[in-house]
Formats: C-alpha cells, structure tokens, sequence
C-alpha cells in the first residue's frame, strides 16, 4: 500500500465499506425468514366451548329425557337429540342436517320433514320438543 496515494487509499476504503454493506444487506434479505402471516376462516359450525367441556356438559347429562323437559330442536346438539324417545344418532343427525340446510323449524310439527320422522315417531316426541326463537 505504500506504492498508492492517500486518495486512492480513501477510495480503496470507500469502496470496501459499500461492498461490505451491500453484501451484508443483500445477505440478510435473501436469508431472513419472512413474518407469519396468521389467517383466520370464521367457521359456522364450530363449537363455542373447548371440546373437553362439551365432553363434561354430555356425561353430566342423563340419559333420557326428563319429566317435563322439553329440547329446542333449533339448537340442540345430536347428542341432546338423541335422548329424545326413538330417536337414535342416524335421526339425531338427520334434524341437524335438515336444519343445517334447511333453516330453523318454524313449528315442530316440521320435524316431519325429516327423513325417518312419520306421525307415529312425531306424535311420541310432540310433548319433549319446542322451537323457542334464539332471540328469546
């Protein structure tokens, strides 16, 4: 280096300096690991309790119906509908999907509609079932 002015020296450091820089930012950009994006879908169908309160809430439950309990069939879970008398998980899960397509039960005498729900099985529940509005 003694053989080089002190102009080319500042020169030579400058130079150095960017290259370093220019490395280093382009380095870091092309290794760093980009943020987590995090996306939430709203699911209709989700529950609103943690899966191992549902759990206790179902245990604690009997399992028939009560003397003089009536189950909303607007919101009952197949569990609370398969305590209904002869209504099994198949016909539990059958008013949820008719629900679910169809839209609430205006009167229970829609339970009809579903698919395995006849007038004898309708006029055994007719007494255990409501279709209170969720608004009230």
């Amino acid at each position: 280096m003694s053989g080089i002015s002190r102009f080319e020296r500042y020169i030579l450091l400058i130079s150095a300096g960017t290259l370093l820089f220019t490395a280093g930012w382009f380095a870091a950009r092309h290794f760093m690991v980009a943020p987590y994006a995090i996306v939430v879908e709203k699911n209709e169908q989700a529950l609103t309790t943690p899966v191992e309160e549902v759990e206790d809430m179902e245990e604690s439950l009997p399992e028939g119906i009560l003397e003089g309990e009536k189950i909303n069939i607007n919101t009952a879970s197949i569990y609370e509908l398969d305590r209904l008398p002869n209504i099994g998980p198949s016909k539990a899960e059958a008013i949820v999907a008719y629900r679910t397509e169809h839209g609430t039960f205006e009167r229970i005498e829609d339970l009809m509609e579903v698919s395995g729900i006849g007038e004898a099985t309708f006029e055994e529940l007719k007494e255990y079932v409501t279709v209170v509005a969720e608004n009230q």
